[in-house]
């Protein structure tokens, strides 16, 4: 039987810049930057009238210049939720596949030279921002997210000829290490670099207590879905998001 649990670790462990707790539903913000941290996490139970809510989310994402936009998993409170949004023209994206890994199983990396950090600096920042194309307006953003999660994490690099050609951050809580932001400089892809850097990431939980990891990969992503199936990764379940545009 499926829980909350990857829900609850992915809210804690992409952190906003502010929430807003509505009637059991998770309202984020982060200036626009990921859905992710802009989304309405509807995982609590839910009391008041549907539609009348759905409004009230609506205007309060349109005052902050933000798509209303919920994620939709297995755990939606109501049941109903995705076919309401889907009658209002809200449009599905980012159809998403989480899976997870025990780590008792995995393999051990080679000896690629990595660079880890437990605190978030601004060289791993550049050096990410740079790989994943990310816009300067979202840097200071990325740095406030990253710098507002709790819990234990790795800001992993890894070089290649003095440098950095892949990036990754790994966040551990209740015995699982999550996966994020894993990117490889496109130069680079398809030859081993990218499963290396994982496979230090997976072994830095495994040292830290971790004993599962989990992660967060696009169907369309057929490369990745590969990478992390070789690994030894299997999906838990799928989710998506319910997007409508401001008038």
């Amino acid at each position: 039987m499926l829980d909350k649990t990857m829900e609850e670790l992915s809210l804690n462990n992409w952190q906003p810049l502010s929430t807003l707790l509505y009637d059991g539903w998770v309202l984020r913000f982060a200036n626009g930057y990921t859905k992710r941290a802009n989304s309405i996490q509807p995982i609590l139970y839910s009391t008041l009238e549907l539609e009348q809510k759905i409004d009230a989310c609506e205007k309060i994402y349109a005052e902050k210049n933000l798509r209303t936009t919920f994620k939709i998993t297995p755990f939606i409170q109501p049941e109903n939720l995705d076919d309401i949004l889907k009658e209002r023209a809200y449009s599905l994206v980012d159809y998403t596949s989480v899976q997870t890994i025990a780590l008792d199983t995995i393999s051990e990396p080679a000896l690629h030279r990595v660079r880890i950090d437990e605190k978030i600096n601004r060289e791993w920042l550049d050096c990410f921002c740079q790989l994943n194309n990310v816009e300067e307006k979202n840097k200071d953003t990325m740095m406030q997210m990253l710098s507002n999660i709790v819990t234990q994490k790795c800001f992993i690099s890894l070089y290649y000829n003095e440098e950095v050609i892949a990036c990754g951050l790994g966040v551990i809580e209740r015995e699982y290490i999550g996966l994020y932001d894993i990117v490889t400089d496109s130069q680079y892809r398809n030859q081993g670099f990218a499963e290396q850097l994982i496979l230090h990431l997976l072994k830095w939980g495994k040292d830290k207590g971790a004993k599962y990891s989990y992660l967060a990969v696009l169907l369309n992503n057929e490369s990745a879905l590969r990478l992390y199936s070789k690994i030894g990764f299997s999906e838990v379940y799928r989710y998506w998001y319910r997007v409508k545009e401001n008038k």
